[in-house]
């Protein structure tokens, strides 16, 4: 079998600053075909990851390669474009007025608060990718104006915009009510499942929203790699007990997964 083509690769990464060790021996792969879940308690480096992977971290020391291309290297503003993010500093960002069909076409100029003239092409693709993201009714609709589920599909619709490789969901459900967030974890499910779907990278610290499109895990503690690979076999209670640093019981039904804290050893 053909070995599958690497996306991203991190070997011994390291990052320090002002004496403290952010990151430690940091060693993962991944490849086309896998979506992954990076997993963590707050503090554990999860968004220090996201930025050495996007360029806006320097590592201290070890080497990053997206995309075939090395951090070093390669110009990683140009690199950038094609990576998606979707986070809540993003989200804070937009402009209340603009509508969500503009908020899309700005994924592919880099801009927030787009200005300038939009093409009839740009209109027509952002309206194509509006439907794919299930918010083509929404083209019209203020930013202001939308809830919190239907801000991250639009702005999904944004980073898609730019045609990236990757798509990295930053802790997307935070400030989703339970019934939008469940929806949007469906929407993923479907995202995830198209032919054409870019490599998801999604971060969070609950199980719950880890739904079964997501093959692989990786699992941080402290700045370091306390596990990585396919998920069926990196999510045990013993992990997610080092993970959290509490006693935990890992249950999985039907796909899903859920965590109760335990009192036992």
């Amino acid at each position: 079998m053909k070995p599958r083509k690497t996306i991203l690769s991190l070997q011994h990464l390291r990052i320090e600053r002002s004496g403290t060790v952010i990151l430690d021996d940091v060693n993962w792969c991944v490849r086309a075909g896998e979506h992954w879940v990076i997993l963590g308690a707050n503090g554990s480096g999860k968004t220090s990851l996201l930025s050495a992977i996007t360029g806006y971290f320097m590592p201290t020391d070890g080497e990053i390669e997206l995309l075939g291309h090395r951090y070093g290297s390669t110009d990683w503003r140009e690199l950038r474009c094609r990576i998606g993010i979707v986070s809540s500093s993003i989200r804070q960002m937009m402009a209340d007025p603009e509508p969500a069909l503009e908020t899309v076409i700005s994924g592919r100029r880099a801009m927030i608060d787009l200005w300038g003239k939009t093409t009839a092409a740009e209109r027509r693709t952002a309206s194509r990718i509006l439907m794919q993201v299930e918010c083509g009714y929404l083209a019209e609709r203020p930013w202001g104006v939308l809830s919190q589920g239907e801000r991250q599909r639009v702005l999904i619709g944004r980073a898609l915009m730019a045609r990236p490789k990757v798509l990295i969901l930053d802790e997307p459900c935070a400030g989703l009510d339970p019934a939008a967030r469940e929806q949007f974890l469906r929407f993923i499910q479907r995202l995830g499942r198209t032919p054409a779907a870019p490599t998801l990278l999604f971060v969070t610290h609950h199980v719950e929203e880890i739904m079964p499109v997501f093959s692989h895990a990786l699992v941080i503690r402290a700045g370091q790699v306390l596990a990585a690979g396919k998920k069926s076999t990196v999510l045990t209670s013993a992990r997610m007990s080092q993970a959290f640093g509490t006693h935990m019981k890992l249950s999985r039904r039907a796909g899903r997964y859920s965590l109760q804290v335990t009192t036992g050893g």
